[in-house]
């Protein structure tokens, strides 16, 4: 149950990553933020990296995983993600992420040579349809100057995001998700100092206290604890299977939007969003029996 419990809260994190996001960028330059986010982590993660040891097992060549790894994710996903959510929603930017369990289990199925049930296929047509569902609706707003392209953009991140899933597979054998994350931190550290030292970057004039304590949660909770989580999560579990959780991130957050923002949700929505989470769970069902024979 531990790595399910673990990714269900990773999702949770970073749907509220999309409220947080939103709500800074209005505040801040978005590279600036990034950049922030990302020295935040490396920081907290310093002293368990210092104090431990923590496992690296490295190998010849691994630079070039690690080096992709991190250009998929954040330095890419991040530039894409950040300049989404300056055209779109934070809901619809949401939405989209359902493409990635796809993305997952089609790089898993010809990279890692990883089968799928057809059980796992069903989930995620389930949940793929709840979120068709759930966006069927959506109209451009004040807050989505550009939707279609904010969604296009939000889609690339994606792409990057299949990258970092697959790579952080194959190195948590020998890495540990302590030690891929502070890899990611370091590496998106560098990637937005460098970008924030350029005429298309600019630094606030003025720090307000909620966009500041934005930037922190961005830091600890979601780029520390999420990426960490989830990382260790991924380890564990078959990678398309733990790619189908991706699903909960637009369902939590529009549950966050409704509390958060005051966004009022129609019961069709509700019903899809209980569709994305039928979705999930279905794709996980033929290892729940599987668990219980071997305890037993």
């Amino acid at each position: 149950m531990l790595p399910y419990l673990a990714l269900s809260l990773a999702m949770l994190l970073w749907a509220s990553a999309f409220i947080a996001l939103k709500t800074v960028f209005a505040v801040f330059d978005p590279v600036f933020v990034l950049f922030c986010r990302m020295v935040i982590a490396t920081l907290c993660m310093l002293p368990f990296l210092l104090g431990r040891g923590d496992r690296w097992k490295y190998r010849k060549g691994d630079w070039k995983w690690l080096l992709l790894m991190g250009m998929c994710e954040p330095c890419l996903y991040f530039l894409f993600e950040a300049n989404a959510l300056l055209r779109t929603s934070a809901s619809q930017a949401s939405m989209i992420t359902s493409t990635l369990p796809l993305l997952v289990a089609v790089g898993a199925h010809f990279l890692l040579r990883e089968r799928q049930s057809p059980l796992v296929w069903v989930g995620l047509s389930l949940s793929v349809s709840g979120v068709i569902w759930l966006t069927s609706g959506s109209e451009p707003d004040a807050s989505a100057p550009a939707p279609v392209l904010g969604n296009f953009l939000e889609f690339m991140a994606m792409i990057c995001a299949t990258g970092y899933v697959l790579i952080a597979k194959k190195l948590s054998t020998r890495f540990s998700a302590l030690a891929i994350t502070a890899t990611q931190t370091v590496l998106g550290a560098a990637w937005f100092g460098v970008i924030l030292l350029t005429p298309w970057a600019h630094l606030p004039t003025h720090y307000p206290p909620t966009a500041v304590a934005w930037v922190l949660y961005l830091g600890v909770c979601v780029t520390l604890g999420a990426y960490g989580i989830y990382t260790w999560a991924v380890s564990r579990v078959p990678v398309a299977l733990a790619g189908s959780f991706i699903n909960l991130i637009p369902v939590f957050t529009l549950g966050m939007a409704a509390s958060m923002l005051g966004e009022r949700l129609s019961t069709p929505q509700w019903l899809a969003g209980v569709l994305v989470l039928l979705g999930v769970f279905i794709s996980q069902a033929k290892r729940w029996p599987q668990r219980q024979v071997h305890k037993n």
